[in-house]
């Protein structure tokens, strides 16, 4: 029987010179993705994708967009155990320039749209990516 384990993150972007970016943090070699962790003691999903933009990314300045939360979910294997993760994402808009790359991770890039769906290496955030843009393009925007 796997062990179940919750997470949640944000899908964090800017807008600088009429482009806008979104972050993605590389946390092991080829494996792009969203600043995420685990939910710790009676947090909410909120807190808990606020808490790790912040641990993650070192983004303070940023704010989590109303009406926006989507979830994907995978399994895997950890110590002989099978973990079957739900990660719950959301979307910050950062107005902090600065980002500080946590020890989890070894790279950071901003990146438009086009360029981040192609470098996202999992199914499930790619997907949520695309809800996303279209949340903030549909609805945010308007």
């Amino acid at each position: 029987m796997a062990v179940e384990a919750v997470s949640a993150g944000a899908i964090i972007y800017r807008d600088t010179r009429d482009v806008r970016q979104y972050l993605l943090l590389k946390s092991r070699p080829g494996d792009w993705e969203f600043p995420k962790g685990g939910v710790e003691g009676d947090e909410e999903l909120q807190q808990t994708a606020i808490r790790e933009v912040k641990e993650e990314a070192g983004i303070e300045q940023f704010r989590l967009i109303d009406g926006f939360r989507k979830e994907y979910d995978y399994v895997f294997q950890a110590n002989g155990r099978t973990i079957h993760k739900t990660v719950h994402l959301f979307i910050a808009k950062a107005h902090d320039p600065d980002v500080e790359l946590s020890r989890e991770h070894h790279d950071l890039q901003w990146r438009d749209y086009e360029e981040a769906l192609n470098t996202i290496t999992q199914d499930g955030p790619r997907e949520v990516f695309r809800e996303a843009h279209d949340y903030i393009v549909n609805e945010v925007e308007n």
